[in-house]
């Protein structure tokens, strides 16, 4: 078949034969069944599917809904929490310590001087709900380190072309202009946010060349050039939960505001008095009412919420958090209908989409970062590249509680007694760096020596419970 379009084509052998290919797929179907549903379906490229016009609409239908849906808002900022966290810690792995432990410290100062981790949790989020992050490394001589390296955070609104002024071209992709092998030369940002309302003047736009441009987003197609939301698929979802909640409100209300309704099983012209439709009276507290002749009160049954008011919304919100490999509970800050091995599998999943989304936070950002801050410590030191600045490094990151701390330091010393995984393996795991944690044990220890203490006396005491605290002054005094 190949890249035959057709389901069917004939081919004449060397014999004189014809012979019909069949080649049916069901799902390459189109039928009175599933027209509709395929309508949209196109074969565009990635760069021409997600047009400028395409994306700004996104982009201000996802701001809408992390602005105005609190379970949305929510997902946002758990996810930029969980995958920056406090913010990632440098470790260099030169062989001479001493300079690697001086450029980490310089680093972190600097990192706390720009506010690195609040920043690129703001990446994050413009990631979740405008598909893309840019930032611009530039110079700030009122920044208070000896390193004048910043970083300034550009919406996606401002990186664009405007067609008035640049006849659109192959090589350049809605601001940003690419090379032959599909490299960016330079991203064109706009002077003005095209929401300020500058007029004319927002066309105005600078050429900002690559070097100096991190941008960071998903790239869903081979081809794409340009970032869509994360939260794509989930925004009719949102949509969908908000009505739904809406609706239950008002039927509820609409049930509660009519205290009594009057009723009667009299036929029309019967023995019942004569009441006027939809006649309305008000009561006091307390009041003893005699109802009219043949007529009887009674109350609205209230129908809203319905049993299934939770089940439906629990079953959206799984959907919409599973386009970002969240567990549900995480997206509902919920886990009241999970049990500890649940609890556990979900995470799992979750926690691999953290650590591939951390690596990639690495390559495309951080790395750029610190490329970018060494060749400028070189400079404001005095230094040359052979005094020991090798870029060689890692990156350390949060760790993750565990649900049992108990049952994770046994399974902890297991592992390093058998001898399948390393004390910086397990302090990466917290995102810790093995050598400074080593080295601040050592000080404790040589104290503790100094000052003639035990690990045992040394060691914070848990807080008793109530119930064991007779049996806690007991032990102390016997271990005494």
């Amino acid at each position: 078949m190949g890249w035959w379009p057709f389901t069917r084509r004939s081919r004449r052998t060397s014999v004189g034969r014809t012979l019909i290919v069949r080649a049916k797929f069901d799902s390459a179907q189109t039928n009175a069944d599933n027209r509709r549903h395929w309508a949209n379906a196109d074969h565009l490229s990635a760069d021409a599917a997600a047009n400028p016009e395409v994306r700004r609409i996104l982009r201000n239908r996802s701001r809408y809904e992390v602005a105005n849906n609190s379970y949305a808002r929510g997902i946002v900022l758990t996810l930029a929490n969980d995958v920056v966290g406090t913010g990632p810690k440098l470790q260099m792995l030169t062989e001479d310590g001493q300079t690697n432990r001086q450029v980490e410290a310089a680093f972190a100062a600097w990192a706390r001087a720009v506010d690195l981790p609040g920043k690129l949790r703001t990446m994050r989020m413009a990631r979740a709900q405008d598909g893309e992050a840019f930032a611009v490394l530039f110079s700030n001589d009122e920044l208070d380190s000896p390193v004048k390296l910043d970083l300034k955070l550009i919406e996606a609104d401002q990186v664009a072309t405007p067609s008035a002024q640049i006849r659109p071209a192959p090589n350049v992709v809605d601001g940003i202009v690419f090379d032959a092998f599909g490299n960016p030369l330079e991203y064109h940002l706009l002077k003005s946010h095209p929401g300020a309302g500058g007029g004319a003047g927002s066309l105005a736009f600078e050429r900002v060349p690559a070097h100096s441009v991190i941008h960071w987003f998903r790239t869903d197609r081979p081809g794409q050039r340009r970032g869509l939301p994360d939260l794509l698929p989930a925004l009719p979802l949102f949509g969908h939960l908000r009505r739904y909640t809406l609706a239950v409100i008002l039927a509820a209300e609409s049930a509660a505001n009519v205290a009594v309704l009057m009723k009667t099983g009299a036929p029309a012209g019967g023995e019942a008095a004569e009441v006027e439709p939809m006649t309305e009276m008000e009561f006091a507290p307390n009041m003893a009412v005699f109802t009219p002749e043949g007529w009887e009160p009674s109350q609205i049954k209230a129908e809203q919420p319905a049993t299934t008011y939770d089940m439906f919304k629990r079953e959206i919100l799984n959907e919409i958090a599973r386009c970002l490999n969240m567990p549900y509970n995480i997206a509902a800050c919920n886990s009241s209908g999970y049990n500890y091995a649940s609890g556990r599998l979900d995470h799992q999943t979750y926690f691999k989409s953290i650590r591939v989304e951390q690596s990639h936070l690495e390559a495309v950002v951080l790395d750029r970062i610190l490329d970018a801050w060494l060749a400028e410590a070189l400079r404001v030191l005095g230094a040359t590249s052979e005094d020991g600045f090798a870029a060689a490094h890692q990156w350390f990151w949060d760790g993750h509680e565990h649900v049992d701390p108990a049952k994770e330091a046994t399974a902890q010393e297991k592992r390093l007694r058998n001898n399948t995984t390393t004390l910086a393996a397990e302090y990466a795991r917290q995102g810790k760096d093995w050598e400074t944690e080593l080295r601040q044990r050592a000080k404790e220890t040589a104290l503790m020596n100094e000052l003639g203490l035990s690990a045992a006396q040394a060691a914070p005491k848990a807080p008793a419970s109530k119930d064991g605290n007779r049996k806690d002054e007991e032990n102390d005094r016997a271990a005494a």
